[in-house]
């Protein structure tokens, strides 16, 4: 009959098995091994990485249609007050036709004032077509206006709902790799990584770029934040976005909408505080020279200074 221990040990192996499921992995009879492990986990943290820019970019999407709004409700003052004027102006003339009689056409020609009257009559003409232009004007322009309020409300509920759905695969991801963390952890004594604040010397770079280098190297060691941009912890355009902001430059928190605010260059003309992008505009870190970037990695591990490669880059940007 088996020891005690050996069925206990047995059983824990058979629970870990049991337990990895994330990114559709099919139960296995044994623990991973490291290098599987590590796979799994990064590829779930990938995934989230994708999730969490898209989530950055629906983000920016809802903050400009709300802007928008507020920009079309402003438009529409300047309208409102010509309504008012021309309003203004046809009461007037209501009033005083009510006051001194209607001036007809029969009246004109019988009147020893007949050039006087008519000019009256054509400036009085003259007014109430620009009254009626106003009018008219205005008429187009609220219509205009309701239609683009109307097509912007659609989009702005279509994006809250975006953002709502991305926040659900989010948690979904956070917690496959809590799952995969505690495995790790079992089986090799640590959850995440923790590599510890930088200690090297920072190197000299002249004018902003110089304060988002040097900002960048000051995070080294924070952890890796969903959706973060600081001061704790962040994710891959966060940092960025915070390093340029410290330089008085600003970026958009999305990867993707970074490589579209920056200059083109390529990798010979890299420098300093340029923006290097992988992964399809998925990832994105900051070049600090030597062939070296501070990015913040992914779910797990701290911001890094590490080799610029870490994998292909697909572009290069300069802050403009």
């Amino acid at each position: 009959m088996p020891h005690p221990r050996t069925r206990l040990r047995a059983l824990v192996v058979a629970l870990t098995a049991l337990a990895i499921t994330t990114s559709g992995a099919a139960a296995a009879h044994a623990a991973p091994s490291k290098d599987e492990l590590k796979k799994q986990i990064d590829t779930a943290s990938e995934k989230l990485e994708d999730v969490t820019e898209a989530y950055n970019k629906s983000k920016i999407d809802l903050k400009k249609t709300q802007a928008d709004m507020v920009k079309l409700n402003a438009s529409l003052k300047p309208a409102q007050q010509a309504l008012t004027q021309a309003s203004a102006r046809m009461q007037k003339i209501a009033t005083s036709s009510y006051i001194t009689g209607r001036v007809g056409p029969m009246e004109v020609l019988l009147s020893g004032n007949q050039g006087d009257l008519l000019q009256r009559l054509g400036y009085l003409d003259q007014l109430a077509r620009a009254n009626q232009q106003d009018i008219d004007e205005f008429s187009e322009t609220t219509q205009s206006f309701a239609d683009k309020q109307a097509a912007l409300k659609v989009t702005e509920k279509k994006q809250a709902l975006q953002n709502k759905e991305l926040g659900a695969q989010q948690t979904k991801i956070k917690k496959d790799l809590q799952k995969l963390y505690a495995m790790r952890e079992a089986a090799f004594g640590s959850a995440t990584e923790n590599t510890g604040s930088y200690n090297g010397q920072i190197p000299s770079v002249a004018g902003s770029a110089g304060k988002a280098v040097t900002f960048a190297f000051k995070q080294i060691g924070k952890p890796y934040g969903f959706g973060d941009a600081g001061p704790n912890s962040y994710d891959c355009s966060g940092l960025t976005m915070a390093a340029w902001a410290a330089a008085g430059k600003s970026l958009p928190h999305n990867a993707a909408a970074q490589y579209s605010a920056t200059a083109r260059i390529g990798r010979a003309d890299l420098r300093p505080g340029d923006l290097v992008f992988y992964r399809n505009n998925q990832h994105v870190a900051i070049y600090v020279g030597d062939n070296m970037i501070i990015d913040a990695p992914s779910a797990g591990r701290d911001v890094l200074h590490r080799t610029i490669n870490i994998m292909t880059p697909n572009g290069y940007g300069r802050v403009k």
